[in-house]
């Protein structure tokens, strides 16, 4: 193998973002590759020569090239053509070592390919074979480029041999690899030159002219020329005023001019962006402001082509009754002491399946009164997993300490039924009993994964205010004010500013917060969550602080290597430490 290093500094590492398809077309950077091959069928056929030019501007930053050992014979027909013998790739790498290398080669580019579906095809193949991970790369296709912008007085044909010849390229086609990505730079850069005067500068406008992009979509692109390039929340809205989509975006003007390109292809944004008549938009001060504030706005607003986090408070919660006699219930309004938030009922109904099979709280829901009863237990009772307090076999000093078993779980206080349930979980191994195991240990992990979430995210809540600060990446602050688990001011300071001044007006015209009821104190469980996440990534510093946040001893958090065992697939259960 060989590769030809001439990297610019300024070269991107990292995948290209939705917000970023709007680059103007000398600062993307391009990657234009060839393949040769045995065959024309993907998944059949065989990669034997990879050549690739990296450019941007006009500029060659680097190029790729290598034979591939196909692991399959060439046929002569081919051979005849690109003059790569068996011999040739006899010692050649394989696609397995040639493929990543490659793909860290492109990370970050645009590919480019004069018949891409072609060479994208066998490169999509190949990441399959090997549990590669295929990056889903932004792609140009130089075939498909010449179809737009040349007419057929131009050019007989759309072969790259002809192209080259028409367009008068430096470099001719000779069945190699590398030589035809060569050739194939040059055509592009040819075709982008007749473009420009059509109005495509940008990538973005490159798709919207190769795609197919609704008139709907072009004549409303005007939409989104008052917008800022700043973070914040846009609003889509109807005819009629009404808001029909809510987004958020670290770049606004970026990011809504795509929902008007051929970048877009959802059918029912497609559908949305035909009927608005006008995108209004809040600018923030960094992105998490404009990330709860979208969630503020779905809830208000509820807008019919949102599909997710428009009804807050819809979360499932997992409480003790309270009676002489308590028992687990679902419920959408929680006491201080619940288990959630959950986003189906399904996952509450397992939290109380799994809470149920290691105590013997009852399951019938009628009300029992504290005095002595008589009566027949139900069947639970004979299958032992009821102490039938109903028919009077039980007290209540009988029936609590399940009742304080459950409770300790809930608060954080202790882990017993959860080391009872993992008990369970190494007996059904021990027995040989995979089956059982398997659905034993995740229902487990989803009670711990629940608990766990829910007594971090309540621990929050409880503070009454903190402020916290994260690196804007420019030399400044971006600040976060949070009481009671909501975010009641955010803010900036820009490198050169000093920062606490802005901590103390943020701190002195934050939003009054007053704690509501259940475990989370009033807080939506989507607003909480994010906070929460924002505050725990590696780079927040904490500023200030009015009580101590930490979270119970016994809370499920203990558990968070058990759960990390859980999902390495190689291991059909974890074991007991």
């Amino acid at each position: 193998m060989t590769e030809t290093s001439r990297e610019h500094a300024r070269l991107p590492r990292r995948q290209l973002s939705f917000d970023e398809l709007g680059l103007p077309l000398h600062e993307v950077t391009f990657v234009v590759v060839d393949l040769e091959t045995t065959g024309g069928r993907s998944g059949q056929d065989a990669v034997t020569e990879i050549g690739a030019v990296k450019v941007r501007g006009g500029e060659v930053l680097g190029e790729f090239s290598t034979l591939v050992a196909p692991g399959q014979p060439i046929p002569s027909a081919v051979v005849s053509i690109t003059g790569i013998t068996d011999a040739m790739v006899a010692e050649a790498p394989t696609l397995e070592s040639v493929l990543p290398a490659f793909l860290e080669f492109s990370r970050g580019s645009v590919l480019v390919a004069h018949n891409a579906t072609f060479d994208l095809g066998f490169l999509r193949a190949g990441c399959a074979q090997l549990g590669l991970v295929w990056p889903k790369p932004t792609s140009v296709c130089t075939v498909q480029l010449a179809r737009r912008v040349l007419s057929r007085e131009e050019t007989p044909n759309h072969k790259l041999a002809t192209l080259a010849r028409v367009l008068r390229t430096r470099t001719e086609p000779v069945h190699r690899a590398l030589d035809d990505a060569r050739t194939t730079v040059d055509v592009l850069h040819s075709l982008l030159e007749r473009v420009g005067p059509l109005g495509v500068h940008s990538l973005e406008e490159l798709l919207g002219y190769l795609s197919d992009v609704s008139p709907q979509q072009r004549r409303k692109r005007h939409l989104a020329d008052a917008l800022p390039s700043a973070p914040g929340t846009y609003l889509f809205r109807g005819p009629n005023d009404e808001v029909l989509y809510v987004g958020t975006a670290t770049d606004l003007r970026r990011r809504v001019r795509q929902y008007f390109t051929a970048g877009e292809r959802r059918g029912r944004v497609k559908e949305m962006v035909a009927l608005s008549d006008r995108v209004d938009h809040i600018e923030c001060s960094h992105p998490l402001e404009a990330e709860v504030r979208e969630l503020r706005l779905l809830g208000a607003h509820q807008p019919p082509y949102n599909r997710r986090s428009k009804f807050p408070q819809r979360a499932w919660w997992v409480i003790l009754t309270d009676e002489a006699f308590p028992r687990l219930s679902i419920v959408r309004t929680p006491k201080p002491q619940a288990i959630g938030p959950f986003r189906g009922r399904r996952a509450a109904v397992e939290a109380v399946e799994a809470l149920q099979s290691v105590t013997s709280l009852r399951r019938c829901t009628e009300r029992i009164p504290a005095k002595e009863q008589r009566g027949r237990p139900c069947a639970v009772y004979d299958l032992g997993h009821c102490g039938a307090p109903c028919a009077g076999y039980q007290s209540v000093d009988e029936y609590a300490p399940q009742v304080i078993s459950v409770h300790d779980v809930m608060t954080g206080r202790g882990d017993a039924l959860l080391e009872h349930l993992r008990a369970e979980l190494d007996q059904l191994s021990a027995a040989q009993r995979f089956e059982d195991a398997a659905t034993h240990r995740d229902r487990l992990a989803n009670l711990v994964r629940s608990l766990d979430r829910g007594q971090r995210l309540a621990a929050l809540a409880a503070i009454p205010e903190l402020v916290a600060a994260r690196p804007d990446g420019l030399g400044g602050w971006n600040f976060a004010v949070v009481r009671h688990g909501r975010l009641a001011a955010a803010g900036t300071a820009q490198r050169g500013t000093p920062p606490m001044p802005v901590v103390d007006a943020l701190q002195a015209s934050a939003e009054t917060v007053v704690p509501g009821d259940g475990p989370l104190l009033g807080a939506p469980a989507d607003e909480i969550h994010v906070v929460y996440r924002w505050l725990t990534a590696g780079d927040t510093r904490m500023v200030r602080c009015v009580t101590p946040w930490s979270e119970p001893a016994g809370a499920a958090g203990r558990w968070r290597t058990w759960l990390d065992r859980v999902a390495d697939a190689r291991t059909p259960y974890p074991a007991a430490d």
